[in-house]
């Protein structure tokens, strides 16, 4: 099979590429395959540029695997939300480049990166979890309250509004948005730029400033977790 994480070291950026073909679903193997890219990536010691295949950045979580209930779904959500933290909390710079969707897990990784750069085009950055019928988990409501404007808080979560990638600035998805064929070259650039900084001060810094956020984000998916299991 071929491998759904690509990763690319050049200079001080390491390029981590999620891409299956389709839509960049989250399964058990796309998080394994990520955890070790983000392995590589801290051991380089290089900048985090991550990104999707074109058309799609990711769908969110395998919904055969989440709606299968049992274990391996209690094990999903937990991947996916740990993977949120370990993005919030590396140790050099974490660039993403939005190459199209990011649909429910997929939007709440875009919302986890240091700076997040999208393309312009036809696609939908949502947390659609309401509209699908599906209770947010506590780790999603913290990682949207820490990156979305208050103003869009409740529309993004509550009524699972839908953005445009130029209405997901304003919203806080995305920092961002360029012509579609420029999207690599402006991410690899600003990545580039952002090796450049005194990475231990970068990662202290970053620490400090998501204290908080980093104490409720996990004890939001203890809860979640304690949740789930009660359920299997």
């Amino acid at each position: 099979m071929q491998p759904l994480v690509r990763y690319r070291l050049e200079g001080r950026v390491a390029t981590v590429t999620m891409d299956d073909g389709k839509l960049n679903v989250l399964s058990p193997t796309m998080f394994d395959e990520l955890a070790a890219a983000l392995d590589r990536a801290r051991d380089d010691g290089a900048v985090l540029l991550l990104g999707g295949r074109e058309g799609v950045l990711s769908a969110g979580f395998d919904l055969k695997v989440l709606r299968g209930g049992g274990v391996a779904a209690v094990a999903l959500v937990h991947a996916g939300f740990t993977l949120v933290e370990r993005l919030l909390t590396f140790p050099t710079p974490v660039v993403i480049a939005c190459t199209g969707h990011a649909i429910a897990m997929g939007s709440f990784l875009l919302l986890a990166g240091d700076y997040r750069v999208g393309a312009h085009g036809d696609y939908k950055l949502t947390a659609n979890e309401v509209a699908i019928g599906m209770t947010l988990p506590r780790a999603a409501l913290e990682i949207c309250r820490q990156r979305l404007a208050p103003a869009h808080f409740t529309r993004a979560t509550l009524l699972a509004e839908v953005y445009d990638p130029e209405q997901a600035v304003a919203a806080g998805f995305l920092d961002r948005v360029v012509p579609a064929g420029e999207l690599l070259a402006v991410a690899d650039e600003l990545a580039s730029t952002l090796a450049k900084l005194d990475m231990r001060a970068h990662a202290a810094s970053k620490l400090r400033a998501r204290e908080h956020t980093l104490a409720a984000m996990r004890a939001a998916i203890e809860a979640d977790r304690r949740e789930l299991q009660a359920r299997v």
